[in-house]
This record gives structure tokens, sequence and C-alpha cells, in this order.
């Protein structure tokens, strides 16, 4: 899924995880296009994008801890985060029984 888990707050997001943990093989893979916040006051593009997802459609976007968390919260284990040239990442989870 691209730019969708940052659309939603985390409950709505965990709605959208659960649903695919009950439809998905045990051996799935979710697989996310998302930014990731940079720890730190630093400037970042995330940190922006997280502005405009806090006052329009009410999501946000999340740091590395906060994304296995969400993933382990509702059925999944975060395996991997692979940075691309851009400013997203590639985010890969695996299913838990």
């Amino acid at each position: 899924m691209k730019h969708v888990i940052h659309d939603w707050n985390d409950d709505r997001a965990g709605t959208i995880l659960r649903s695919i943990h009950r439809a998905a093989r045990a051996s799935a893979r979710v697989i996310l296009i998302e930014c990731i916040l940079a720890p730190g006051n630093e400037p970042h593009f995330a940190k922006w994008i997280d502005m405009e997802m806090l006052l329009l459609p009410g999501g946000r976007e999340r740091t590395e801890d906060e994304f296995a968390k969400l993933f382990a919260d509702n059925g999944f284990e975060m395996t991997r985060i692979v940075p691309t040239e851009s400013m997203i990442c590639v985010i890969e989870s695996v299913r838990q029984s």
C-alpha cells in the first residue's frame, strides 16, 4: 500500500491491518510505501507531511518504532525498512499467527 496508512490515526490504521490479517495467508507480507519520521529536531520532508496529515485527513507520519508497534499490535512483525533514493521507504512486515 502506498501512502495509505499515513492517512489514518492508529485506531483506523489498525482496522486496516487487522482486516488484512484476517484475509491473508499465513505466509503473507504487507508492504507499505511511506515516509519514516526522522528522530530529532532537524528539518525533514516527513515532518512537513506529518503536519499535512494532521490537518487534512487526521492521520500522521510515524517513526520506525511507531510502525513496528502498529504492526505488532495488529498481527504483523515488521521485518525491514528499505530506504529509497527518494524521501519514502519500503516497509515490510510478515503476518504472525
